[in-house]
């Protein structure tokens, strides 16, 4: 009988786990969850999700990582907030489920990791809104003032900020930049198109281009108004001017 200590194959491990009835799901994530970002150095990222007050010999595997397998083990109450919010939540939103015995119920959990709520993307929106304008401003004064190194890595930090409030306003968190291309390929943010996104986030993190940033900010402008707000906008007041093509 194997044990914790030698090491287990992805599959040897999802047949083991499927069959203790304390297991309620099993959830994939990473790139063995994102069709075509399969590499020869993609591990199995497990998440082992394990019935409230259940007791398990599995917990014996909490912490196990070797090159192949890597196992998170936690309870279904756990798992639901994992992520919420968070940085893992991206990971969830775009996991498979390899096993579910909540008759769907793990699916479920996923699929509301994936969508932010009315309040909380109207929020998140807005305060990705600020933070991007505040880097704009910054990258488009220095480069105003000759400060060229400043100015691009402040456009650089606005691509960050430019990206979590697009997705935001979208209800979706935004993907790990390994991840950006293909989810843009799939599932592409109403309004933008993504190869023109893709490209001006490449010449802005790389030159600073101030022009162009101007240009996407028109566009991230009246996106922002649309989707209510302009009171974060207006707070710039003037310094809106600067910002502006």
């Amino acid at each position: 009988m194997m044990t914790a200590q030698q090491p287990f194959t992805y599959h040897a491990f999802v047949e083991l786990a499927a069959a203790d009835p304390a297991v309620v799901g099993l959830v994939l994530k990473g790139s063995r969850a994102h069709d075509g970002m399969i590499t020869e150095y993609s591990d199995y990222d497990l998440y082992v999700v394990l019935a409230d007050g259940a007791t398990t010999d599995l917990t014996r595997f909490v912490g196990y990582r070797t090159p192949e397998l890597d196992l998170v083990i936690i309870s279904l109450a756990d798992f639901r907030r994992a992520g919420m919010p968070g940085f893992e939540r991206y990971a969830l939103a775009r996991a498979r489920v390899v096993l579910d015995r909540l008759d769907g119920g793990i699916a479920q959990i996923l699929a509301a990791k994936a969508r932010l709520d009315a309040d909380e993307a109207f929020r998140d929106s807005g305060e990705w809104l600020d933070a991007y304008a505040n880097s704009l401003y910054r990258s488009v004064k220095n480069d105003r003032d000759g400060h060229s190194l400043a100015a691009r890595l402040d456009a650089a930090d606005s691509i960050r900020f430019l990206l979590e409030l697009l997705f935001a306003m979208d209800h979706r968190s935004r993907p790990y930049n390994k991840y950006l291309e293909w989810e843009l390929a799939r599932y592409p943010l109403p309004g933008w198109d993504t190869g023109m996104l893709l490209d001006a986030a490449h010449r802005i993190s790389t030159t600073g281009d101030g022009p162009l940033q101007r240009r996407i900010f028109a566009h991230v402008e009246a996106a922002a108004r649309r989707a209510g707000h302009g009171a974060v906008l207006d707070a710039w007041g003037e310094d809106l001017d600067l910002m502006r093509p």
